[in-house]
């Protein structure tokens, strides 16, 4: 069993209940994963949160296990950052620290985004196809 770091972009596809994902986190859950999340999921989630969602969404959020955001774990994300820019990928923010935070405690991202994850270090779980 895994402790899986959840990409924002799969919250916010169970939360609005679009491509099967609130299934296959169930899925996992019954096969006995853990799921997660850190401070920049709480930060994204909540920013595009409707008044009549806020329940519901403190409810699964507080269902997730929860990372801290360190020192240690901002500059690897800064760095990550700056290494990525060189290389003339320029990523958010919010990526590089989700990368970060997966990095520092070992956990596999679970993601749609490949592309905002390109770091060979950071193992992405595989994400099932939205259903037709």
């Amino acid at each position: 069993m895994a402790t899986l770091l959840l990409d924002s972009s799969v919250m916010f596809d169970h939360l609005n209940g679009r491509a099967g994902r609130t299934r296959y986190l169930e899925q996992l859950l019954g096969e006995g994963h853990l799921l997660a999340c850190c401070s920049v999921n709480y930060t994204e989630v909540y920013a595009g949160l409707r008044a009549n969602e806020e329940s519901s969404t403190r409810a699964f959020l507080d269902s997730l296990e929860y990372f801290t955001v360190s020192p240690e774990i901002a500059a690897q994300a800064g760095l990550l950052w700056r290494e990525w820019r060189r290389k003339g990928h320029t990523l958010s923010y919010t990526d590089v620290t989700i990368t970060a935070v997966a990095l520092h405690h070992g956990l596999p991202l679970l993601t749609d985004n490949r592309k905002h994850f390109p770091m060979p270090e950071l193992t992405l779980w595989p994400l099932p196809a939205p259903p037709a």
